[in-house]
């Protein structure tokens, strides 16, 4: 087949999707390739990483309830506190010490209804470390440190990549490879729906880009990325399912797989579970939610996706802006949670948070500043819910976890965060220091918060 019979075909293909008639095309293509779907089986699984860009406000996330250390947070955090009649307690399986207690954001109703379902647990106080660190290395510099602390750029791409100083692969990029032969073709193994994919992207994994409209060109904020440059759907599926004779059954097959994946977005709506369409976040998880539905046609037993809500740069207007963001969160995650019981894969799928960093305890103005510990949210059937993980931090000023105006010092790092997930997803023990490389420096390599 030549260039132009080739274009002409794909623009054929384009417009039967306008039509909508691509999805019984799919199926009849994708039955030229049964052996794809054979491979998914029962025994499928994916991670889903929520950024909250910009630095969340876990303060006023995760807000302490009990009376002392209420006490504490109102006297620091003056304008910028919550009222404690509004905050929604969490109560776990098991005592925290010291009397701590836990509620959430008013705005996480919905997550806090899955966290006492045993559907949702909190990991506490992490980010980004090289190696355990305390207070006292941290003022001597004795330790190595992750380099750009409380800088927006280098902790997203410190998050994202852990120790790769080039910031060239992120750890989903890395369980990817690790778990790259359990899927019929690659292509499908790593998806965004943001133009960020540091991430994602691997020695041998680079992730397509696909959004609620359809498949767009991926490409890398960060320049020195494999990622970088603009690469198409088609192009990516060419150099995957295309030889080099190009002959009529490798393009076929090429489109066959382009078609699939639309396919699969257009009948996002066979999804009964409603996902608020003015939220973007909950936009971003149903085109998730559609793709995974499409996974036995997809021909994946593995898949991790990127997702991103943009906002939490919360210098200003913490309570208004904040307040509006959790509501967004909480209704986009459950309504996610909700799709994949509806799917029958609650178990199969893992959705996790990240941030760039936490912010100061202690507010400035009606604001927060740039921090660096913060706690995350792990949701999804096999997670041990309803429990606290990782190591609380001291509520106060001046602590033993507080570098300085109130900025927490992580007690648990990235790579044991990550290791975790990658550990339940089925990469091998000896494979975990390919995803988290500072593993090895951290006694608990695994936080427990996954059942097996």
């Amino acid at each position: 087949m030549n260039e132009l019979s080739r274009r002409a075909f794909l623009q054929r293909l384009s417009y039967l999707a306008g039509a909508g008639v691509v999805a019984p095309m799919a199926l009849n293509l994708s039955a030229m390739n049964k052996a794809r779907a054979a491979t998914a089986g029962s025994d499928y699984k994916a991670l889903v990483c929520v950024l909250l860009d910009g630095g969340n406000d876990q303060t006023n996330t995760l807000i302490p309830i009990d009376p002392s250390n209420y006490a504490t947070y109102r006297n620091i955090r003056q304008d910028v506190a919550l009222d404690q009649s509004t905050l929604l307690p969490l109560i776990p399986t098991t005592n925290l010490a010291g009397g701590l207690k836990w509620g959430f954001n008013p705005n996480l109703k919905r997550l806090n209804s899955l966290f006492h379902l045993k559907k949702l647990a909190i990991l506490q106080n992490v980010g980004s470390l090289v190696q355990p660190t305390s207070l006292d290395q941290y003022k001597k510099r004795s330790v190595a440190l992750p380099r750009g602390l409380f800088a927006h750029f280098n902790q997203k791409q410190n998050w994202q990549s852990t120790a790769s100083d080039l910031f060239r692969e992120g750890w989903g990029g890395k369980i990817g490879d690790a778990m790259l032969k359990q899927n019929s073709h690659g292509a499908f193994s790593c998806i965004s729906t943001d133009e960020d994919t540091v991430f994602l992207t691997g020695k041998n994994t680079n992730p397509l880009r696909v959004t609620a409209d359809g498949i767009k060109s991926t490409k890398s904020i960060n320049e020195g990325s494999q990622a970088s440059g603009a690469t198409s759907f088609s192009e990516a599926v060419n150099n995957l399912f295309t030889s080099s004779d190009d002959n009529d059954d490798n393009v076929v097959a090429s489109s066959a797989n382009e078609s699939i994946i639309l396919s699969a977005l257009q009948n996002a709506e066979t999804i009964s579970t409603k996902f608020p369409t003015e939220n973007a976040l909950a936009q971003q998880l149903k085109t998730v939610a559609s793709l995974i539905k499409a996974r036995d046609n997809l021909g994946v037993k593995r898949q991790i996706f990127f997702v991103k809500l943009k906002g939490f740069d919360t210098h200003n207007d913490l309570l208004g802006r904040h307040s509006k963001l959790m509501g967004l969160l909480d209704n986009a995650l459950a309504s996610f949670y909700e799709a994949t019981e509806e799917l029958g894969v609650a178990q199969n799928v893992t959705t996790f948070t990240i941030s760039e960093f936490g912010r100061t305890f202690n507010s400035h103005g009606d604001g927060s500043e740039h921090g660096w510990g913060a706690h995350h949210i792990i949701m999804g059937g096999a997670v041990k819910g309803r429990d606290f993980y990782g190591e609380a931090p001291e509520i106060g000023l001046n602590t033993a976890t507080d570098v300085g105006q109130g900025i927490w010092l992580p007690t648990t790092s990235i790579d044991q965060y990550s290791a975790t997930l990658a550990k339940w997803f089925g990469v091998a023990d000896n494979n975990l220091a390919m995803v988290a490389p500072n593993l090895h420096k951290f006694n608990n390599t695994d936080l427990g918060f996954m059942s097996s």
